[in-house]
Parts: structure tokens; C-alpha cells; sequence
């Protein structure tokens, strides 16, 4: 008995119902692939931190990784700075020594930033790293967005300032001790005829 030809609906019909399965495989792939995307933290040598952000970056393109390594990011903040009375403004690297990559883990992916130049370690153990928290990946990334002022003089212990606003305004203070990081100094001021130690932020104070 001869086989019956197929017709040509029949045909277009199986080929429409293949790629529909195709299409819902692929999707469901897809779908496979970005529950498995996650952040994680890679140890750098300090100051290398945006060498190996290129480096990297350079390495996914040659080896066509862009399928499991998505983005590289350096956490840094805009800070404003106060110097000699005018405003400068740069980049701050919130977490000197680290950097962020999301990728989807496996031995490739782990290869291609393992082997990165710059690169010293993944956080967590050596053989299996630690993903972070997507809470903790929005602070950081929020933290980046954010711009603060931080203000600088060019003062040390011994030096003489005159105080220009609060309580002891129009007062001059012999400096103690400086705390940069605070932008606060403690200094002596003389009050009916005795040295008082106080605290004074650096916008309270210009030099002489």
C-alpha cells in the first residue's frame, strides 16, 4: 500500500508546531539560565580594582562569555571636596579591594575571572564561591548613586586657625590633634587667660 503524501498544510502545520516547541524550549532555557545569575565578590590587589573591571571585561568578549559573565561593576561614590575654599569633585571606591561581577557559575565562568589579571580570590571558599545577597548588591549600588561632601584643609598639629563660626567665632585655636577621616580637629583656645581644648569641625575653621 503507497504512503500517503503529506499535504501541504500538514507540512506547515508540523513545522509551525516545531518551532513553537522550540521557541517555548528556548525560552524555558532562558529562563533556567537568569535563576542562576547571581552577584558575586571578587577580591582584587588594592588599586587594580578598575584594571581588572577592563581586563575582564576585555576576557568575556574574546572568549564569548556574554552568556554567563552580564556586568562588572566598581562601587565607587562621588565625593565633593573642600580644598584651599574651592569645590573638587571625584570618584571614591566604596569597597577599595573588591568588585562586583554577576554571572551565572560554572567552571568556564569561574575560569574567565579566577584567571583575570589582578584578580586574588572569589569570597567564600576556594572551591566554591559565595554568592551575595541581592538585598546587600541594592545597598551597594544605591550607596553608589549617592554624592557626599567631604572637606579638606591642609592643617597639622601646631598650627594656628581662626575659628569662624559657632561659640569661639573670631577666636584663634592652636590645633592638638586632626581626625581627616571626620573632618574634625581638637585645638586650644585661650579663654580669660586659660587654653580650653575643643572640638571643631573643619568648615568652623580657616587658616591664618
Amino acid at each position: 500500500m503507497a504512503k500517503k503524501e503529506k499535504s501541504m498544510e500538514e507540512i506547515l502545520d508540523e513545522e509551525k508546531a516545531t518551532q513553537v516547541v522550540q521557541t517555548e524550549a528556548a525560552t524555558a532555557e532562558k529562563k533556567a539560565k537568569k535563576s542562576q545569575k547571581r552577584w558575586y565578590i571578587v577580591h582584587t590587589y588594592s588599586g587594580h580594582e578598575n584594571k581588572v573591571k577592563v581586563n575582564l571585561e576585555k576576557r568575556i568578549e574574546y572568549m564569548n562569555m556574554g552568556e554567563k559573565i552580564f556586568r562588572v561593576e566598581v562601587p565607587q561614590k562621588t565625593v565633593t571636596q573642600l580644598k584651599g575654599g574651592k569645590k573638587q569633585e571625584k570618584e571614591e571606591k566604596i569597597f577599595p579591594g573588591y568588585v562586583l561581577v554577576e554571572m551565572i557559575m560554572d567552571e568556564d565562568s569561574w575560569y574567565v575571572v579566577r584567571h583575570t589579571a589582578g584578580v586574588t580570590k572569589f569570597v567564600g571558599s576556594a572551591k566554591r564561591p559565595i554568592p551575595a545577597r541581592d538585598s546587600e548588591i541594592k545597598k551597594i549600588i544605591n550607596r553608589s548613586t549617592s554624592t557626599t561632601q567631604k572637606i579638606e584643609l591642609d592643617v597639622k598639629p601646631g598650627d594656628k586657625v581662626r575659628i569662624i563660626s559657632g561659640p569661639f567665632a573670631d577666636f584663634v585655636a592652636d590645633i592638638i590633634e586632626v581626625y581627616p577621616d571626620k573632618s574634625k580637629l581638637r585645638a586650644n583656645v585661650s579663654i580669660f587667660g586659660r587654653e580650653t581644648p575643643v572640638e571643631l569641625e573643619y568648615k568652623q575653621i580657616s587658616k591664618l
